[in-house]
């Protein structure tokens, strides 16, 4: 894996009821180290799933650019969308393995699947399955890509408190054993501190970068609700900008 430069000058869409155009993203600069783990925090409609879009490869209408390495060459990436978008006349197993190149290893789609805790349910279809199970096949697909790039757009939005704990528990077992560059968004600080090895608060439309911020918790902590909080507090008091963020 390559470490990952997005650098976006501007991004801008039609204004609806004026001349001109809105700007959505301006002067945004975002570097990624390889395998790390990084939160995308900032309000609601700031433009979070734009620029997911564009590093994607989805929205071409940008001026920038998103290259891996030292060569301006656009990223393999995996996109984990809010909705799960499974393909409804495939099992668990079949939505997993399309994404997989070649002709994919039992073993390796075993591997996965046990990761998630997906095995007992390999071969049903994705009507039958909850919505914390369909997110569970989701984020194990993207895995399967074996992505230079894991982008995660609110994967955890709409489950109750105890699924999507479990759901993120999961996530983070299958990142320790196959470690990919991970780049997630949420609304929840909490959540944030949970998953992240950094932190980056994005202003309100248009966006950029407000500041950037190392999570100092041990990994091995992060289950304590407690320690997550204390962190969560010296964050707001630290760094009064991002509390208008939040």
């Amino acid at each position: 894996m390559s470490d990952i430069d997005i650098i976006i000058r501007s991004k801008a869409y039609p204004a609806v009821a004026q001349a001109g155009k809105k700007q959505a993203i301006l002067d945004l600069e975002l570097s990624l180290k390889s395998g790390e783990f990084v939160c995308l925090v900032g309000p609601s409609g700031c433009g979070k799933t734009t620029l997911l879009n564009i590093i994607a490869g989805l929205d071409k209408e940008y001026d920038g650019e998103i290259r891996a390495g030292q060569h301006s060459v656009h990223p393999k990436i995996a996109y984990v969308f809010q909705e799960p978008r499974l393909l409804p006349w495939r099992t668990v197993r079949e939505n997993i393995e399309l994404v997989m190149e070649n002709t994919p290893s039992p073993a390796e789609t075993d591997s996965l699947m046990d990761a998630m805790q997906l095995t007992a349910s390999q071969h049903v279809y994705p009507e039958r399955l909850s919505l914390g199970m369909s997110r569970r096949v989701a984020i194990t697909r993207a895995f399967a890509v074996d992505p230079e790039i894991l982008l995660m757009d609110e994967p955890f939005v709409s489950l109750d408190a105890p699924t999507a704990r479990q759901v993120r528990e999961l996530l983070l077992k299958l990142w320790t054993q196959r470690p990919h560059t991970v780049l997630f968004v949420t609304h929840d600080l909490r959540e944030a501190i949970a998953l992240a090895d950094r932190l980056v608060f994005l202003s309100a439309s248009p966006m950029h970068v407000v500041s950037e911020i190392n999570v100092p918790v041990a990994r091995n902590e992060r289950d304590d609700e407690a320690a997550v909080e204390l962190f969560r507090q010296q964050l707001k008091r630290d760094y009064p900008e991002i509390n208008a963020l939040l």
